[in-house]
């Protein structure tokens, strides 16, 4: 039997029991929207709930990268605070004030390379003019060896890392 003898016979049977074929085919409309429906509804709270997932997963993620982020430096800082430590170590032993400054030095020497290797550098002040994205005047003097708003003396050095200001130089501007 095809379908469309399928069909027939329904429609046969429902004329016969009092019914319009009208009634029956809208009722089928219905229960196939109210299916839809419930189709939609259950691919949207799967959809929400995989997002929630996703999201709650993202955050973690991110929240493990923060905990970590300066584990690099830090390691290579550890580096620097052993030679920091033998150096005390071994100028203790011998009372060698120069061998102290000595080691200290080149820790230093190892510091500024370590931080420069991260996209630190300082930012000049050496004749150069005040600038409030740079520079941070914490004092003003009239000098008639400097020009108008050129930085006479630097309090403390400014950093940028990697293009970015981390740390405006402290520093005295020449006010006539």
């Amino acid at each position: 039997m095809t379908d469309k003898d399928i069909k027939d016979e329904i429609i046969d049977e429902t004329i016969e029991n009092g019914e319009t074929v009208e009634t029956l085919s809208e009722e089928n409309e219905i229960d196939k929207l109210k299916t839809e429906v419930d189709d939609w509804k259950n691919s949207y709270l799967r959809k929400q709930a995989e997002f929630q997932n996703f999201t709650k997963r993202k955050e973690k993620e991110f929240d493990d990268l923060k905990a970590f982020a300066s584990e690099k430096i830090i390691v290579k800082v550890l580096d620097i605070v052993d030679n920091l430590e033998r150096a005390i170590a071994a100028s203790s032993e011998s009372k060698d004030f120069d061998s102290l400054v000595k080691g200290v030095e080149l820790t230093l020497s190892q510091m500024k390379s370590t931080v420069a290797s991260e996209g630190v550098e300082a930012i000049e002040t050496e004749k150069a003019s005040f600038d409030p994205h740079l520079h941070m005047a914490v004092a003003v003097e009239d000098s008639a060896d400097h020009a108008n708003d050129e930085v006479i003396a630097e309090f403390q050095k400014g950093y940028k890392m990697k293009g970015k200001v981390i740390r405006p130089s402290m520093v005295k501007v020449c006010k006539k």
